[in-house]
């Protein structure tokens, strides 16, 4: 899940929490907006670490000197 994925999900969910007054039978609007919001903070939350952590292991060593002969 990418970070724009995830920032996508909470901004729904809490469109489906706050903003959305509609009934459905069977559904709770306001569950269904608080589930997705945790999914989307999980995957943001994961995304970022994935980013941060391949961020960190791209650090090549310097090159040897040469040698002076």
């Amino acid at each position: 899940m990418t970070i724009g994925s995830s920032l996508f999900l909470i901004a729904v969910g809490a469109i489906l929490k706050f903003a959305v007054t509609a009934q459905v039978a069977g559904v709770d609007v306001q569950v269904v907006g608080v589930i997705l919001m945790i999914v989307g903070l999980v995957g943001l939350a994961i995304g970022l670490m994935m980013m941060l952590s391949a961020r960190a292991g791209t650090r090549q060593p310097p090159p040897p000197p040469p040698d002076a002969y």
